[in-house]
């Protein structure tokens, strides 16, 4: 009888190594199955799918517990091989190979995971076989919806987008991401000529989809721990949909793809900078070695606007310019402006490098999707783009610590509040907005304890408010003073920036007198870092140790100051102000140090604590004296939105 089980023996085999396996480890080792699963789930509905294709890797279990034992949790089989079980196995085995099995599966779908009602040992043949998928007769479960769970929440987006694709291939791990995903393929066109409109979903996911699949897995990604549809997500939003690349150059970006993942996932190796210390101690002679050519340098700068109508842009422009002042003839500068804020600006960082320049800047959070793309195409090209959250391999990041003036220019402005009530105008509420705030708002309350701040953006989805409403709004709550997050970009004073008192005109509220502002000197960034890499002090992606080196400079770099109106500031208050400066840059004093409370009262920093970087850079709270609240970030456009970048 054995020789005609050969195949059920193997089987047989794998099914009681993966069981010794689990058990070994404490675990269950027998096929999870649904019953159990269900026990303490509302189901609210069944919504019959039809006879669809199910992938068989997406097959986790079957049905009921005595089905479930007969197999290992890899659907291998378990049963004696003189078991009426073991022929019938071998019996279904030799059908698909002599015929090909037709009958399809009774299923259950919960969670995007398939449970056999009918067909287990189909299943395990299959499986056995490393067949693909196979059509089955499909019942989805549909739980309650629970927003407390979150992979409920995930699943209810996953129905959405099945719905509109038939897709059930791919999985996504994060809330908002089969949206995403939607949005990359909705229009997609396969080149396919003879793939029928109704099918290009199914075309996507059996070819694009299963591509990347298989060189993901051949190159270890199946070790990672995210899914890989997480992963694939993340390709598409670097290189976009693509049926050109060669399989060379498929598996080639995957591969770089796949540092960036590891280097996620891996444990702390990021060096966060928060003093210049760049290295700038080599010869000239060593420089021009190191440049490779003439010694001359060529340095670019990508900006998603203009510097005419950009003050944030125009900084960084001043600070190209006084980076070509500081190196003279060692350094050659070019700009791009209004690139889009899409992985639509690739091609023209791409046109950059092959001008020739060996650093680029890209000056924007919004832009980091496709500065990671090129720096993974250009690994001999430093890029670097201007953000504080993420983290990438491929690209330093670098930004300042904006709170630590804001803080002062809080201090100045509740000092001289008449009211005890000050305004904040900000954009949209990134991280680093609502930490000046929050800064701004701690300075207000340290000279005046029942000073309120209240809070007004100008930006709603994607709509723009006009500042004037914004302050008209602001003046009618009974503020007279009012902070702008804008800051200033040169040294010729602006009403408009900063921390101003208001005057009324033809029945408007403008700036009167200029009180303080923040001021950025990015050029001090850019000098110093182009300077370290002339020297060979610095290099892309990780230093000598394996660590990812990123800048965030604070007002002891000289890459961030402070202005104020020192002659409409009481004595007393500047003694103040250029004491807890002086503190700020020698680190004695932090702006976020305990105690500290939030809108509600809750104590969030204990006396004696303060704030680690992370945490001032993750804010999604305001702290105790803000009135306003932080609107839904749904509705802006992502800063990044990349499953890749470790978050610092």
């Amino acid at each position: 009888m054995n020789g005609d089980l050969n195949e059920y023996i193997n089987a047989r085999k794998l099914g009681l190594k993966e069981y010794s396996h689990y058990i070994s480890q404490g675990r269950n080792g027998y096929l999870p199955f649904l019953d159990g699963i269900l026990k303490n789930i509302d189901i609210v509905s069944e919504v019959d799918l039809g006879v669809i294709d199910i992938p068989l890797r997406k097959i986790k279990g079957t049905y009921t517990y005595l089905r479930s034992i007969s197999f290992a949790r890899n659907y291998m089989p378990l049963m004696e091989t003189d078991s009426e079980f073991a022929a019938k196995w071998q019996n279904v085995y030799n059908i698909q190979i002599q015929e090909g099995l037709t009958d399809p599966l009774k299923v259950y779908e919960y969670l995007n995971w398939f449970f056999i009602v009918e067909g287990n040992k189909r299943v395990s043949v299959l499986k056995y076989l490393d067949v693909f998928s196979y059509h089955g007769k499909v019942t989805r479960l549909i739980p309650k919806y629970d927003e407390n769970n979150k992979d409920i929440r995930i699943y209810y987006e996953f129905m959405d987008f099945n719905k509109k694709t038939g897709i059930n291939e791919i999985w996504l791990s994060n809330e908002k991401s089969f949206q995403e995903l939607w949005e990359i393929i909705k229009d997609y066109n396969p080149r396919n000529r003879f793939v029928d409109k109704k099918d290009r979903f199914k075309y996507f996911a059996s070819s694009v989809y299963n591509n990347f699949r298989k060189a993901f897995y051949q190159l270890g990604g199946d070790k990672l721990p995210i899914t890989t549809g997480d992963a694939f997500l993340d390709f598409l939003k670097i290189h976009g949909i693509s049926e050109e690349f060669t399989e060379d150059e498929f598996k080639d970006r995957i591969w770089r793809l796949l540092s960036e993942l590891r280097y996620y996932s891996g444990p702390d190796a990021v060096d966060i900078q928060q003093s210049p210390d760049l290295k700038v101690g080599k010869s000239f002679i060593s420089r021009i070695v190191n440049l490779g050519h003439s010694g001359k340098i060529k340095v670019g700068f990508a900006h998603a606007t203009d510097s005419k109508t950009s003050s944030w842009t125009y900084s960084h422009e001043l600070g190209r310019m006084h980076l070509e002042h500081a190196l003279k003839d060692t350094v050659e500068t070019v700009s791009r402006f209004n690139l889009p804020e899409s992985n639509d600006a690739a091609p023209i960082l791409q046109s950059m490098v092959d001008e020739g320049c060996q650093i680029i800047f890209t000056t924007t959070p919004t832009l980091i999707n496709p500065t990671l793309k090129t720096a993974m195409d250009n690994p001999d090209c430093n890029l670097l783009n201007c953000s504080c959250l993420h983290s990438f391999k491929h690209v330093n990041t670098y930004f300042g610590r904006i709170h630590e003036p804001r803080f002062l220019s809080g201090i100045i402005a509740g000092a001289m509040s008449k009211a005890g009530k000050l305004g904040y105008i900000a954009p949209y509420p990134a991280t680093d907005i609502i930490s000046g705030l929050n800064a701004f708002t701690l300075g207000a309350r340290m000279v005046n304890p029942r000073c309120e701040v209240y809070v007004e953006w100008t930006v709603s989805g994607k709509k723009k408010l006009d500042t004037r409403e914004v302050t008209a709004e602001l003046v009618s709550k009974g503020i007279d003073i009012i902070s702008h997050h804008n800051t200033l970009v040169n040294r010729m004073f602006s009403r408009e920036y900063g921390v101003y008192t208001l005057k009324q005109k033809e029945g408007e509220y403008i700036p009167d007198k200029y009180l303080a502002v923040p001021v950025w000197n990015w050029g001090i960034f850019y000098e110093k870092y182009v300077r370290s890499i002339q020297a060979g002090g610095t290099r892309l992606g990780a230093d000598s140790s394996g660590r990812v080196r990123n800048y965030w400079w604070g007002l002891d770099s000289g890459l961030l100051d402070f202005f104020y109106a020192k002659r409409g500031v009481p004595a007393e208050t500047k003694k103040l102000v250029e004491f807890i400066k002086t503190s700020i840059i020698s680190q004695t004093y932090k702006v976020f140090s305990g105690p500290i409370y939030d809108i509600s009262g809750n104590l969030i920093v204990d006396s004696g604590d303060e704030l680690q970087r992370e945490q001032i850079l993750s804010m999604d709270w305001f702290v105790e004296g803000i009135v306003g609240e932080i609107p839904d970030m749904d509705q802006y456009t992502p800063i990044s939105n990349l499953t890749t970048g470790k978050i610092v």
